[in-house]
């Protein structure tokens, strides 16, 4: 399968459905060319066989001439064995197509997701995500997937027609006109379905959303007492998929049994009239049993065509929830002229007046704890506003990729993920098992890894959920030591563990970190004690610069802020 580069311009970030899915076509147009080949071979190939037969029993049979009846039993094997390598052939394209389809669409999504980086859960709910993966693409595959069959489908009803037409011309009408009413007949249901297809998508993303927050804060509801609130919203939302299940499935039906119907109907029509004509004398034996056989394979294609448009309409539902995605912007726009950051230098932030000297381990103090998170933002260049300079260089003026080199912000939402541990701490592979070790020290995990069975091999369940609090935060910090940026951003690093394990953290950060900048956003007085300097932010600006025991000398405001004092308290 082909990879996609990120920046691929063939991508159709601002385009239709219909547009996304020809897109997807063209980009396999080998292999759907190849499936709609032996898929018109393999149809053709079954549309042949009812005018062998009454071929053979005309000629063979009833004119008792052996020799013909084994030429035309010879051409029937012959056409047999077409049918089965062809329909083989066909089957295997299509899977292809399917697998085709269906990732190259996973990876679209999942480099436009990397892409937007923060943007994405701010924008989109992570039950969207879920959706396209466990459903969406699916039903873009399938579209690939009976695009051989219903070329074939096409091509066989042509050969029909054409059989028909030079044995019956009543016939052969018959075919060409009563084909396009049944489908025709199909069109009204389509368009409703089509509505309330994307209904229901909408109401799983929804109840996707739901559950992914209520596993992700089962212990917080557990340990408030919250499961009775959630489980309750959560049946009424499953309830509200199912009316919208049941919605879909009622139009559905009445597709499935048309598909059924009309074709029969059809079928029998066609059987009485060639049956009329034998009775008067215009048909031969062998005829009406060709006739009766082109009847009955005529349900196939028609079957085929209407299954097409069915999976047609799931399809554009399934690429209008991809296009939703791909339409997304990041915050952060490229320089059209790119600047390239320096290797050192000081990080300053106008805005609040924060300077983080260059090689030295400093520590920011908000008055406002909440203010955390739009702080990193700021000196990571999360937020495209931002006019920090690092190095005397603005970072707007740099590009994502350099920016993300240079500086690297850990945040108390860090994940982990599925794989095994030493994948999640190097996922680039480039550290030495000294290193790891020396990281693991630093951010007092040694525990950890003694009590995984194989090591840095073991296996890491989704989101590290079989590690505590305390134990994630930590290999969070060793895969941010390990990274080894020239500026190291982190937020409340060691806001999950105990007072013995920070204290060590403390100790460790500054002589691992020895030569590169680390900016530690935290309200921790043991790690306060530890750092170079201290910078105290109220209401976003700088209000103290110094040594954690002289402001808490100094700055009443960063001693209540440190202490978590009231004024009254200090007062007293």
């Amino acid at each position: 399968m082909r990879q996609l580069p990120l920046a691929d311009p063939g991508v159709p970030n601002h385009r239709s459905p219909a547009r996304y899915l020809w897109w997807v076509a063209g980009g396999q147009a080998r292999t759907l060319a190849g499936g709609m080949t032996f898929g018109i071979l393999w149809m053709a190939a079954q549309a042949f066989i009812p005018a062998i037969l009454g071929r053979a029993i005309d000629e063979g049979i009833a004119a008792q001439d052996g020799e013909r009846l084994l030429r035309w039993t010879a051409l029937l094997f012959a056409v047999g064995v077409v049918q089965a390598t062809a329909g083989i052939m066909r089957h295997r394209f299509a899977v292809t197509n399917w697998l085709t389809a269906a990732y190259r669409t996973v990876q679209v999504v999942t480099r436009k997701s990397a892409d937007l980086g923060a943007t994405l859960p701010k924008q989109l709910a992570t039950g969207e995500v879920v959706s396209i993966g466990a459903g969406d693409l699916s039903y873009i595959g399938n579209l690939m997937e009976i695009s051989a069959r219903f070329a074939g489908a096409i091509v066989a009803f042509a050969v029909v027609a054409a059989i028909l037409l030079s044995s019956s011309t009543v016939l052969g009408l018959v075919v060409l006109i009563g084909v396009p009413i049944m489908l025709f007949c199909l069109g009204p249901m389509l368009r409703p379905l089509h509505k309330r297809q994307s209904a229901q998508r909408e109401a799983v993303g929804e109840l996707n959303s739901l559950g992914s927050d209520i596993v992700a804060g089962l212990r917080v509801l557990r340990g408030i007492g919250g499961e009775d609130s959630f489980s309750r919203r959560y049946r009424t939302e499953s309830q509200q998929v199912r009316q919208a299940g049941v919605r879909v499935a009622g139009i559905q039906s009445v597709l499935d049994a048309a598909q059924v119907l009309l074709p029969g109907v059809f079928v029998v029509l066609v059987v009485g009239l060639g049956a009329h004509f034998a009775l008067r004398g215009e048909l031969s034996a062998g005829s009406l049993v060709a006739f009766y056989g082109y009847a009955t394979f005529l349900v196939l294609p028609l079957r085929t065509a209407t299954e097409f448009a069915n999976q047609l309409m799931r399809g554009l539902v399934a690429a209008g929830r991809v296009i939703r995605v791909l339409k997304l912007e990041t915050e952060i726009t490229e320089p059209e002229t790119s600047v390239r950051l320096p290797e050192h230098g000081d990080l300053v932030d106008p805005v609040s007046g924060i300077r983080a000297r260059d090689g030295l381990l400093t520590a920011v103090v908000s008055a406002e704890p909440d203010s955390y998170g739009e702080l990193a933002d700021r000196l990571g260049r999360y937020d495209d506003a931002s006019e920090v300079r690092y190095g005397g260089v603005t970072l707007a003026s740099a590009t994502r990729a350099d920016i993300r080199e240079r500086i690297l912000v850990s945040d108390t939402g860090s994940q982990l993920f599925t794989g095994h541990l030493r994948t999640e701490l190097d996922p680039s592979g480039r550290c030495t098992d000294d290193e790891l070790m020396a990281a693991m020290r630093t951010a007092s995990a040694e525990d950890v890894l003694v009590a995984l069975p194989d090591g840095f091999d073991s296996e890491v369940e989704e989101k590290g959920r079989s590690f505590s609090g305390g134990q994630r935060q930590r290999l969070v910090l060793v895969r941010a030591l390990l990274a080894d940026p020239s500026v190291l951003v982190l937020v409340e690093p060691t806001s999950a563990v105990d007072a013995h394990t920070e204290a060590r953290i403390a100790d460790r950060l500054r002589e691992h970190r020895s030569g590169r900048s680390t900016v530690v956003l935290t309200a921790s007085p043991l790690l306060l004690d530890r750092v170079d300097e201290v910078i105290f932010v109220a209401a976003g600006r700088v209000v103290a610069t110094g040594k954690h025991r002289e402001l808490l000398e100094t700055t009443p405001q960063y001693r209540r802020t440190v202490t978590r004092q009231t004024e009254e308290e200090a007062v007293r």
